[in-house]
């Protein structure tokens, strides 16, 4: 019998949540994903010191400013990693823009911009990139701007229905809901744990899975931020998810039968089609304590490592 991990190729595009470029060799993901906290370990890793250095001179030679410096060799670096990603997986490779651009619509468009260029500089393919933005309501309005432009996006840090809602309106090319994140709050929440279908992150990406396909939009769910392979295995046949190496390891070594659970020909669904104006989305936000506090804790986390690796970067300089 083949083991999980394989099955589960058959039904779900299976992307990589790591930058490390081992990891995806072993496991053979079609895409793969990165973020500032993966950038930040990708480079303390020592495969990745020589694109370190390279970074490094590439702010060096830029600007005297050393802030300016950090910030050139951070982006230079992130796209470096993205293209040896690119090198290894066949398919796109997700690079982030900075949280602290959140709320930021024309910043956000500028950054996307100016890493496409680097992409483009670095003599690694643009077409297999997407930019990963906060889905924000500022996140969103930047990411159509960028899709009409032919800027291909994946809209992170995705909790709620209404997130899901404007993204696809917007003609987002890719969404990544948070299951484990959604589980972990529920837990804390309600003192209590959940298995199997039950699991809030499980239903959360169901809906919107089986939503999307109800009403014909063509934006990609890509489950996202896994605790457990039980709530992999419930999402089997979503579009991609986007897997851990531990995870994916553990499904490699398990050889039960994985059955299908979500089937984009036969949706299920009774939501209907609607568009949300910036009112309406801040208040559907407004009332989903779940989503507006993972939001704003996931915009400060990734913040965070951002600046630590501008830290570590501006200490080579």
């Amino acid at each position: 019998m083949r083991n999980q991990l394989d099955q589960l190729k058959g039904m779900t595009k299976v992307v990589a949540d790591t930058g490390d470029i081992d990891a995806i060799k072993r496991y053979k993901p079609v895409d793969a994903t990165t973020n500032p906290s993966l950038i930040l370990k990708a480079a303390e890793l020592p495969a990745y010191k020589a694109l370190l250095s390279e970074a490094l001179e590439y702010g060096r030679q830029s600007y005297d400013d050393v802030n300016i410096q950090t910030k050139l060799a951070c982006d230079w670096l992130a796209v470096a990693i993205g293209k040896e990603i690119q090198g290894v997986v066949p398919g796109v490779v997700s690079t982030e823009v900075d949280a602290r651009l959140s709320f930021n619509t024309k910043g956000t468009v500028i950054k996307a911009r100016r890493l496409c260029e680097l992409y483009r500089q670095q003599g690694a393919d643009s077409n297999r990139l997407l930019i990963k933005i906060a889905s924000t309501w500022e996140g969103i309005k930047a990411a159509e701007i960028l899709e009409q432009e032919g800027i291909r996006c994946n809209l992170t840090l995705l909790f709620s229905f209404a997130q899901a809602r404007a993204c696809a309106e917007a003609g987002v090319y890719l969404v990544s809901p948070f299951v484990g994140r959604i589980l972990d709050w529920h837990k804390q929440s309600e003192g209590r744990d959940y298995v199997g279908a039950e699991d809030p992150g499980v239903v959360s990406v169901s809906r919107i899975f089986n939503y999307y396909k109800q009403h014909g939009y063509k934006t990609i769910v890509m489950g996202a931020s896994f605790r457990n392979t039980g709530e992999i295995r419930e999402l089997a046949g979503c579009d991609c998810l986007t897997i851990g190496p531990s995870l994916l390891e553990e499904l490699e070594n398990t050889e039960q039968p994985l059955e299908q659970k979500l089937y984009a020909e036969k949706p299920v669904s009774d939501d209907p089609r609607l568009t949300l104006d910036e009112m309406t989305f801040r208040w559907f936000m407004n009332e989903d304590a779940m989503a507006t506090e993972k939001l704003a804790e996931g915009i400060r986390n990734f913040t965070k490592d951002q600046v630590k690796l501008e830290q570590l970067i501006a200490r080579q300089l």
